[in-house]
């Protein structure tokens, strides 16, 4: 929803204002594409009033205007009469800026992506997408014609409606509420009597909202009744909960709708008390990887929600969500204090292990764990390179593609099938597993029947460099130049007459000058004439190359271009210098196919276009004139 002020009008202290033609298309699939699970509109409208009344009363701990009166609840009066159903709450309420922009979050949370998911989505997928895109709100216009919000913020004596009926605009005006807090009022559609029926109405919530920490109750017969359990099921045993109600828990702290992948509850007793509920999902998130590296775990103090930024777990480990609760914490801690007390500090460090060792369980279950592996792998190898105390354990569940194997493997199966004289852990990065599978960079290796492994994830060219070693042997980059394949001897099909490079190179070196740093020839290379490396100390092209894929500052690194002697190219080029023969085209196309082996462009690709047309047109010769 996005403001429009020339499209805006103004009188009696009202404003109109329209939505953007994309937000009206996105509100038409919600209200059509989502119509067999309507239901789901009040789990979101309630699940954004805890919230609310968590905020408020989280904000009361330090500003006393805040305090929450001792009754706060989650209301719903349905009126069949009016056919009206109205949601109010307690919570922290909205000033009028507040509700153009907590009213128009669909606008900043991927519009056109949410629409574009919906349309493909498979309908029993569809409502986990709400809550991912955080357009709950907007559910309401599956089962409403027209929606009106009153809201009035705490602290503050004005009060502001915001009504729309989803087709085309919204209208601002003043308005009165005797407290702090939300009416959400929705005029209910004539196909959708069921939501006026308390009976249906305490269903739905049991169903989906049974475990929020906050009364929320339904007017009956003109009397008030309560509608959910509100119990804390962090705080029973586990075997008091039923794997329904796990789920269901699940569901209403994640906004997903797959089943957890792995459950961890537990109580800790002893020096400090806390309990925990945690989930692994079996599915990734839509766009998972562009939300933020902030933990998903909320913390309680005595049952209270306190906050969800007290960053329980590191990010390698935000794809866990859950609930911490503590007894050793005051109701009245600050942001400031969270950062700096020792408790947290030792809650983050047990909560952080017990995940971690849990993970080492599941991991014995390889067919299970490459499941996990596929969603969340990428981010918890972010602990390799961010978290020192608990790197080498990731380094253990890590996973990778390798040149030996068709299935996944660890470091230590790697290990296990090193060869007697290998004191080194060989690796290569690029975009793409199966292309470096094939890549000239690791020919040498494979031939020899050296494995190497083939990482292909963005944080790939970072964490072997801080592991540094693991059980005692190093992480070795194949790409770095380093010729350790001489322990290894030679292939065995290498009797090719190698070309004489002692012409080649110097002839090659004065074509391309500063092109290139060296030239040099290798024996790391079976089938492809040359390779680029990187120089001596220098950073890896795959690094290098991310980082300016990211927009940073990075010195220009001129490559070493490394020659197959044995290869028939290779030949032909020495012999072209023996016999007086200009190469000095041929060099720069040679230079500019090393480029694009590496997943490259060519710096001047209509130099190359020309070399490459006067080679196909005119031949060797003429290209060199």
């Amino acid at each position: 929803m996005t403001e429009t002020p020339p499209n805006a009008t103004a009188h009696q202290g009202s404003e109109t204002r329209e939505f953007s033609a994309e937000v009206g298309r996105l509100l038409d699939l919600v209200v059509h594409s989502l119509y067999s699970e309507r239901e789901i509109f009040l789990r979101e409208l309630v699940a954004n009033s805890a919230d609310a009344t968590d905020r408020r009363r989280f904000e009361a701990l330090t500003d006393a205007a805040q305090a929450l009166p001792e009754n706060a609840r989650i209301s719903i009066n349905p009126d069949k009469d009016a056919r009206l159903l109205t949601i109010s709450d307690d919570g922290s309420g909205m000033s009028r800026d507040e509700l153009v922009a907590n009213l128009g979050t669909i606008a900043r949370s991927g519009t056109r992506a949410f629409g574009q998911k919906l349309e493909t989505a498979k309908p029993e997928d569809r409502p986990s997408l709400i809550g991912q895109f955080g357009v709950g709100f907007y559910a309401a216009f599956m089962v409403a014609d027209k929606v009106d919000v009153v809201s009035r913020r705490a602290g503050s004596d004005e009060a502001w409606r915001w009504s729309s009926d989803g087709k085309g605009a919204y209208t601002l005006e003043p308005a009165t509420r005797e407290k702090a807090g939300t009416d959400i009022t929705l005029h209910i559609k004539s196909d959708a009597d069921e939501f006026l029926d308390p009976w249906r109405l305490q269903a739905i919530i049991r169903k989906w909202s049974d475990h929020i920490a906050w009364p929320v109750t339904i007017m009956r017969d003109g009397k008030e009744e309560a509608a959910n359990e509100g119990t804390a099921l962090w705080r029973k045993s586990r075997n008091d909960v039923t794997e329904e109600q796990l789920e269901e828990f699940y569901r209403h702290i994640s906004h997903n709708f797959d089943k957890p992948w792995d459950t961890l509850h537990w109580r800790a007793e002893g020096m400090m008390e806390f309990s925990a509920l945690l989930f692994i999902p079996s599915s990734r998130p839509f766009e998972f990887g562009e939300q933020t590296r902030e933990s998903k775990v909320r913390l309680h103090v005595r049952r209270m929600f306190i906050t969800d930024d007290a960053e329980i777990l590191p990010p390698w480990l935000r794809f866990v969500h859950g609930v911490v609760d503590t007894e050793d914490l005051p109701l009245n801690v600050s942001r400031e204090m969270l950062q700096a007390t020792p408790v947290l500090a030792r809650i983050r460090k047990a909560v952080t292990t017990k995940v971690v060792n849990e993970l080492k369980t599941r991991a014995k279950d390889a067919q299970a764990y490459a499941t996990f592996w596929d969603n969340f792998g990428p981010v918890l190898k972010e602990g390799m390179w961010d978290d020192p105390t608990y790197k080498t354990d990731v380094a253990a569940l890590s996973r990778f593609r390798s040149s030996a194997v068709d299935t996944l493997t660890s470091l230590d199966d790697y290990i296990s099938r090193m060869k007697p004289e290998q004191d080194a852990i060989y690796y290569v990065t690029g975009d793409n597993a199966d292309v470096l599978n094939a890549s000239p960079q690791i020919e040498g290796f494979k031939a020899r029947g050296v494995e190497v492994l083939l990482l292909s994830d963005p944080v790939d060219s970072f964490w072997p460099e801080r592991l540094g070693t693991y059980e005692g042997k190093s992480l070795r980059n194949v790409a770095q130049g380093l010729n350790d394949l001489e322990k290894f001897g030679a292939p065995e099909a290498s009797t090719a007459e190698k070309a004489d490079m002692d012409t080649l190179l110097p002839a090659l070196k004065t074509a391309l000058g500063d092109a290139v740093s060296d030239i040099r020839a290798t024996d790391r290379l079976v089938s492809s004439a040359m390779v680029l490396s990187a120089p001596e100390g220098g950073p890896d092209l795959q690094l290098r190359k991310l980082m300016q894929r990211s927009g940073q500052d990075i010195p220009d690194v001129t490559p070493v271009l490394e020659l197959n002697p044995a290869h028939p190219m290779i030949h032909s080029l020495a012999q072209k210098v023996q016999a007086g023969d200009k190469i000095d085209t041929l060099a720069h196309i040679l230079l500019d196919v090393a480029s694009i082996q590496n997943g490259e462009t060519p710096k001047d690709v209509n130099a190359f276009s020309r070399r490459i047309m006067d080679y196909l047109t005119g031949g060797t010769q003429n290209a060199n004139t």
